[in-house]
């Protein structure tokens, strides 16, 4: 009975090791995904449209986290990695014929294939030097996305349809609201689990020590690649369905700004943390659009803040970036566990 009370303990690895630990996790995890399903018809089109952008956010988040918060790879170069995976996906739908189902995952594979190769610094170069590396291949991808114009059409822009598959087309909010959703879940429960097996072990035993990783028998480099690669696979990935949903792509959606926003959202959820990336998605794309709301309920009283608001934005996301470096540098994962903690043991959680 008491350790029902104090405390959740476990007898073998195996119990250690299993996803949903208690009966109350599993009752909630299933109650969620209901409503996750079930409540979007009830939703406007401006919501949907927010709850997509969050989704697809959320599978570029995992990436990214895998490779920084778990691997200790910083990468500068994540919206660059995005943006092959929309053009790459737009390409082999819109110029080979290709249905969309078949060029989703391909444009994941082709993305993986150049994360790998400018990957392969990192077995050299860590710490600033990785992050020059990557911020290089930030440059060189958006001069490939202006000039290769038999692929990306240029500055011109590349149109692109909506998803379909066997008639059907995602040319709704709604529609397109539960494929986004079905992959993000996909997403995180993979990304979990990866980091549960050997290649995860070996990735966050690189992060923390890897000349002791290395000691042990831990290939750094074949270890280093697998992280760039699964990263620039989900990257590619959640371009693609961003390139689909918007239906328009420029080499100016891909941008150094993307791949800050995409470090912010993992800083500000938690490295090393897989709901910390659904938590700095949800927090990024959700900031712009409350700065949104907020600008227009004062502009009647204001009116010159309305040609502020670009100024305010990158300010305000500044000033929040250096806040949770200074007062919760593990994020909102982090805070999130301490109020799990708090709630676990209560009332005895001293």
């Amino acid at each position: 009975m008491s350790a029902h009370i104090c405390g959740d303990y476990k007898t073998s690895y195996k119990e250690d090791m299993v996803l949903f630990q208690t009966r109350a996790s599993k009752f909630w995890i299933v109650v969620f995904m209901i409503a996750l399903y079930v409540l979007p018809p009830f939703l406007d089109n401006y919501v949907l449209y927010v709850c997509n952008m969050i989704g697809i956010a959320v599978i570029g988040a995992l990436g990214l986290n895998i490779l920084t918060g778990f691997t200790g790879q910083i990468s500068l170069g994540h919206g660059a990695f995005l943006g092959i995976g929309a053009y790459a996906s737009a390409y082999l739908v819109m110029d080979l014929g290709l249905p969309f189902f078949i060029a989703l995952p391909c444009a994941g594979i082709i993305t993986a294939l150049f994360g790998m190769v400018f990957g392969i610094p990192s077995l050299r170069l860590k710490g600033l030097y990785l992050a020059i590396a990557t911020l290089a291949a930030q440059f060189i991808i958006e001069y490939l996305m202006v000039h290769l114009e038999g692929i990306t059409n240029g500055v011109l822009g590349k149109m692109v349809d909506f998803p379909s598959c066997f008639g059907f087309s995602f040319d709704t909010d709604l529609k397109y609201f539960y494929l986004v959703i079905t992959l993000a879940v996909i997403a995180t429960m993979a990304s979990k689990n990866i980091v549960r097996t050997r290649p995860g072990r070996a990735f966050i035993a690189i992060r923390d020590q890897y000349i002791s990783a290395e000691v042990m028998g831990v290939n750094l480099f074949k270890y280093k690649l697998m992280a760039f690669a699964f990263s620039s696979f989900l990257a590619g990935i959640a371009g693609s369905l961003w390139a689909h949903y918007v239906t328009i792509i420029t080499p100016e959606h891909f941008t150094i700004g993307v791949s800050i926003e995409y470090l912010a959202m993992i800083i500000i959820g938690g490295m090393g943390h897989i709901i910390g990336s659904i938590f700095g998605a949800i927090f990024m794309v959700l900031l712009p659009e409350m700065l949104r709301v907020l600008s227009g309920a004062l502009s009647g009283h204001f009116p010159m803040i309305v040609n502020l608001f670009a100024a305010i934005k990158e300010g305000v996301f500044g000033l929040i970036i250096i806040g949770f470096l200074v007062y919760e540098p593990d994020g909102m994962a982090h805070r999130w566990q301490m109020i799990k903690a708090y709630w676990k043991l209560w009332p005895f959680s001293y």
